[in-house]
């Protein structure tokens, strides 16, 4: 073994296949063959002496080295990042905290708490991306994000069963309703019973494998007739308002539903819970990270939906 040999060219590409989960998305995403990543990956492995990845039918899973070798890659990457910006006589990244987050937190909690950081803290620069909250989890562990939104239902389980454990927040909870067109028999009910939803046209997220089919009512009794799918969740509400089928929406969204769309609650079976969280690292925070994590706390607060 002699991990001194590994390049910082298989860090990185054991970094990304970390974080996407599998050789074909890191592949995607660096712009190499599937059998490059392999190539480096076992490379790296050879130089580590130890197995780094658990290969699985759905995907890949980091082993108790892997985990290892991801926290000191991703320092050394850090470090050499840092380093070519300030060759290249660019800014120093002190100042700067990256955050992920799925999809309905970008409708309001996200942008709402970078603007009041902007306010208090204009030197802070937040990066963000969206992501599922599978995919961000992994980017927190790959440290590709400082802080990652997460949306979480019954049971609420914690997202992984990586240690060590992620430090998670409440930031709200809210309940689920029901996105109807303003056309639709439904729209002139405050509520419908949750038995009035069979035979139903559904706006649904694609299905990933990772996630829980988001649109549908959940539980229901039947095969849903799944009419349109979409990812974004205002697509799915203009959806809605064209009177294509019926989706499911978050409580706090309803201030911002569309003309033509009627939130409307659901009764009978369980009471259907989502809770935001905020999701992190147990490591000690940078100032930015802590700002913004503030400013996130201040936002969810102001929205009505806190615990």
């Amino acid at each position: 073994m002699d991990f001194t040999n590994a390049s910082l060219t298989e860090l990185r590409v054991f970094r990304e296949v970390a974080e996407r989960g599998t050789l074909t998305s890191a592949a995607a995403a660096l712009g190499y063959t599937q059998s490059a990543v392999s190539r480096q990956i076992s490379a790296l492995e050879r130089a580590a002496g130890v197995p780094l990845l658990e290969r699985r039918r759905d995907g890949v899973r980091l082993t108790a080295a892997g985990h290892i070798v991801l926290r000191r890659a991703t320092t050394v990457l850090d470090q050499i990042d840092a380093t070519a910006r300030e060759l290249a006589g660019l800014p120093a990244e002190a100042g700067t905290v990256r955050v992920g987050w799925f999809t309905s937190a970008g409708a309001f909690l996200v942008p709402s708490a970078i603007a009041a950081l902007r306010r208090t803290h204009p030197a802070i620069r937040v990066i963000s991306r969206e992501g599922s909250t599978p995919a961000l989890v992994r980017a927190l562990r790959a440290g590709s994000v400082d802080l990652a939104v997460l949306a979480s239902a019954p049971p609420f389980r914690p997202p992984d069963a990586e240690s060590p454990p992620l430090e998670l927040l409440t930031l709200a909870e809210r309940s689920l309703r029901l996105a109807v067109p303003a056309t639709h028999p439904f729209a002139r009910r405050d509520s419908v019973d949750v038995a009035d939803l069979r035979g139903q046209r559904w706006i649904a997220g694609p299905s990933t494998g990772e996630e829980q089919l988001m649109g549908v009512w959940p539980g229901l009794d039947e095969r849903p007739e799944i009419a349109h799918t979409a990812r974004d969740w205002l697509a799915k509400l203009h959806l809605v308002a064209a009177g294509c089928g019926l989706t499911t929406v978050p409580a706090s969204l309803t201030p911002t539903a569309p003309s033509g769309v009627r939130i409307v609650a659901v009764h009978g079976g369980p009471q259907e819970q989502r809770r935001i969280l905020l999701a992190r690292l147990p490591h000690p925070l940078t100032e930015p990270v802590a700002r913004l994590s503030e400013a996130l706390r201040a936002a969810a607060s102001e929205s009505g939906a806190a615990p």
